[in-house]
This record gives structure tokens, C-alpha cells and sequence, in this order.
């Protein structure tokens, strides 16, 4: 169980792999640019004459108001009937640049005052706007969850993910698979090393991969493109509702 956080806010030069297994095998894996900071101060690691090009925003996450992060998270927890204290919460998320962010994946360390990681939260987006959070507890090194959110047009709105996530004060990793009729049939994960977010170094990774959320929606819809060219099935869509806290 992590206890040791890391100190100021860091850019991750992240490596992201997903895989499926049915019908048929297909992965792919792509390098991005994705910050650890601290809710408190999410803008912290970019100088104010790069945010064009690099920011964190409040209403890119949870809700679309302007709330300040901690507002929002507490707000959810609450929501939830979550004990946790969240004195402090570190998130892993990619940037908003030129205007656009998309962020598949959005995780939440949420630490006590002394420094012990109470639990997770993983904020999922998908391609068409909607928004789903999961709560997730660390007393066990993996935690499972049902899925409850329309992620992929080839996978239904049924089974469980089984989500394991680290950090330590080098690196940092979430790993997701998901079980339909007791069979793997995907995996996902983000890993990556923690540099310091220092005015140099976060001029060298956002010059070093300039527009990350839009190559990350781009290989999105390419992946999803070649998928369907080999016909596999498209599942419809279904109305969500987001969780309290969310709304």
C-alpha cells in the first residue's frame, strides 16, 4: 500500500498498451505525455506562457462547472458515502492543448494526512462526451468493479474490470482488465517514470509531443476504424446516467 507520495507536481512520458482477445487477438501501444499534480494546484508544472499548450482545467473533469477540483472530489466521495478524508489527491491526467483535451482515463490518488493512500478514483470519458467515475478501494492489491459505463462501441455494458493501480515516488501505473462470461477478453494499461516538472523539462515534453490529446483521440478512432473493417460487431449505445456526485 503506497504511503510515500510524491513531492510537486511531474510529467509522465507515458506507455500506454491495450489488447483484446475475442473474437479475435488485436493490440496496439503508443508513447504519450500525461502530469501527476496535486488538485490543489493543477497548473502548477506549466508556466503561464505555456498554457495554450499545456493546462489542466476543472471543468474538463467530474462536472463541466468551474469548481475548484477539491471541491469536486469531496463532493463525489460525499456523494458516495465514501470515508476516505482526501486530505491530499494527486491526479494522473492528460493536458488540455490548443483548446481540446480528451482523457480516457483519469486517475485520483487520494491520501490521508499522514500520507497512506485510502483509495482510487478512476474518472473514465468516452468519444461521445459522457463521463463515468469508479470508486475503487486499496485493501487488496486489485480491486474489481462491474462495468457500468459505454466505453467501446465492441464491448457491452456487462462484466467487471479488475483495476490494479501503484505509485511510488519513481513511477507510476494503472492496469484494467475485463472479464465477460468469466473470460479476459481485454486489457489496458498506462505506465510510466515521474520526472519533475521543472520550467526546462516541461518545455522539453510538451515540446517533445506538442498535441497528445488530439494523437490520442486520432489513434482512438484509427484503432476503431480497422475493427470494423473486420467486421466486428458494433454494440448500440445506451442512455447513461452518471453517478451521484456526477450529475
Amino acid at each position: 500500500m503506497t504511503t510515500l507520495t510524491p513531492v510537486g507536481p511531474h510529467s509522465v512520458q507515458a506507455h500506454v498498451h491495450h489488447r483484446r482477445t475475442r473474437p479475435f487477438a488485436y493490440e496496439f501501444a503508443h508513447r504519450t505525455t500525461m502530469w501527476l499534480v496535486d488538485i490543489t494546484d493543477p497548473n502548477s508544472a506549466f508556466p503561464r506562457w505555456l498554457r495554450p499548450l499545456a493546462s489542466l482545467r476543472s471543468r474538463d473533469h467530474f462536472t463541466h462547472d468551474r469548481r475548484p477540483l477539491p471541491d469536486k472530489v469531496r463532493t463525489f466521495l460525499d456523494a458516495q458515502d465514501l470515508p476516505w478524508r482526501a486530505d491530499r489527491v494527486l491526479m494522473l491526467a492528460n493536458a488540455r492543448s490548443l483548446g481540446y483535451v480528451f482523457n480516457p482515463l483519469t486517475t485520483y490518488f487520494c491520501f490521508d494526512s499522514t500520507g497512506k493512500l485510502e483509495g482510487v478514483l478512476a474518472e473514465v470519458h468516452n468519444t461521445y462526451g459522457e463521463r463515468h467515475c469508479y470508486a475503487l478501494p486499496v485493501e487488496t492489491r486489485t480491486t474489481s468493479v462491474e462495468k457500468e459505463f459505454y466505453v467501446s462501441p465492441f464491448f457491452a455494458v456487462e462484466g467487471r474490470y479488475d483495476i490494479r493501480t501503484r505509485l511510488d515516488d519513481t513511477a507510476v501505473t494503472v492496469a484494467i482488465s475485463l472479464s465477460q462470461s468469466d473470460e479476459t477478453v481485454f486489457t489496458a494499461s498506462v505506465n510510466g517514470a515521474l520526472e519533475p516538472a521543472t520550467t526546462l523539462s516541461t518545455l522539453s515534453a510538451v515540446v517533445r509531443n506538442p498535441l497528445p490529446s488530439q494523437r490520442v483521440a486520432a489513434l482512438i478512432r484509427w484503432h476503431g476504424i480497422r475493427l470494423w473493417l473486420r467486421r466486428l460487431p458494433v454494440i448500440a449505445r445506451r442512455p447513461h446516467q452518471p453517478p451521484e456526485g456526477m450529475a
